[in-house]
């Protein structure tokens, strides 16, 4: 099977640099991911959910510490207007920032409790970081595809099975930055789970797997969720033209949360 991983991108009507909060593309979202980070070179970064209820966001789910880019973030391409500032290019280590819509949810087991579309990853599914390809920012099934497509990808979806028992990918979803797969902007974008809490990503939102699997319980593609991941002084900036929420001073990001249970086997420190 060959799909493109943007799901739920057609939920929103791409506009023009909005002025008003009711132009904004995302203005249908009843549900926020936010990640925020201290400052453009921070690996490391606190997720919060939010509820639109009634045309105010109120806190769904306790903040948890994540881990992202291991050169921290540049702005994405995604629902927001073009910012100025450092640009997320193929390779440089950075997450996307700025707003996007939510894709599809994949895991290692035939389904996860979560209401977005989801996804059974398997040995033959790869997601395309190689820029030249047509294929690129696309997750593909090597069968469909054949095996001369997938070659020279460095992003297989079932980690575990090619990586030496790597659980990052057992529980995740895509977040869709570059939707257009706009070649070299970056591609193959999650959120998964983290080795350790320590542990940088190549450009992904990785967290502990508690945090990961109450996030996926709660989201739902009905009340069109988006991700959105800023520097606090761009959050400072933005947050109200945007009409996102308020946000109080960042949890520590030294200790994970107390999810009432042990991290799991997924969330074990590697190298």
């Amino acid at each position: 099977m060959t799909f493109r991983p943007c799901l739920l991108l057609a939920a929103f009507a791409l506009f023009a640099a909005p002025t008003r909060a009711e132009d904004l593309p995302w203005d249908g979202a009843r549900q926020l991911v936010l990640v925020t980070i201290s400052d453009w070179d921070s690996p490391q970064g606190t997720l919060r959910s939010w509820n639109r209820v009634n045309g105010r966001w109120q806190p769904a789910i306790a903040a948890t510490p994540v881990a992202i880019g291991r050169n921290g973030a540049a702005w994405g391409i995604g629902l927001h207007p073009p910012q100025a500032g450092p640009r997320k290019r193929e390779g440089d280590g950075r997450s996307p920032a700025g707003v996007f819509a939510l894709g599809t949810a994949f895991g290692y087991a035939a389904s996860a409790r979560t209401a977005l579309p989801y996804a059974a990853m398997d040995a033959d599914d790869w997601c395309i970081d190689v820029d030249g390809s047509p294929l690129y920012n696309r997750i593909v099934d090597a069968r469909d595809v054949g095996a001369a497509a997938v070659a020279g990808s460095t992003e297989p979806m079932r980690l575990d099975l090619h990586a030496d028992g790597d659980l990052r990918y057992q529980l995740g979803f895509v977040i869709e930055h570059n939707p257009g797969a706009e070649r070299g902007a970056g591609s193959c974008i999650f959120a998964h789970l983290w080795k350790a809490p320590d542990s940088a990503t190549a450009g992904c939102t990785a967290m502990a797997e508690p945090a990961m699997r109450d996030l996926l319980a709660w989201l739902d593609a009905d009340r069109h969720p988006v991700f959105v991941l800023l520097p606090q002084a761009q959050y400072t900036r933005l947050h109200a033209r945007w009409s996102l929420p308020e946000i109080a001073s960042d949890v520590r990001h030294d200790a994970p949360p107390d999810h009432g249970s042990a991290d799991t086997p997924g969330a074990s420190p590697q190298p």
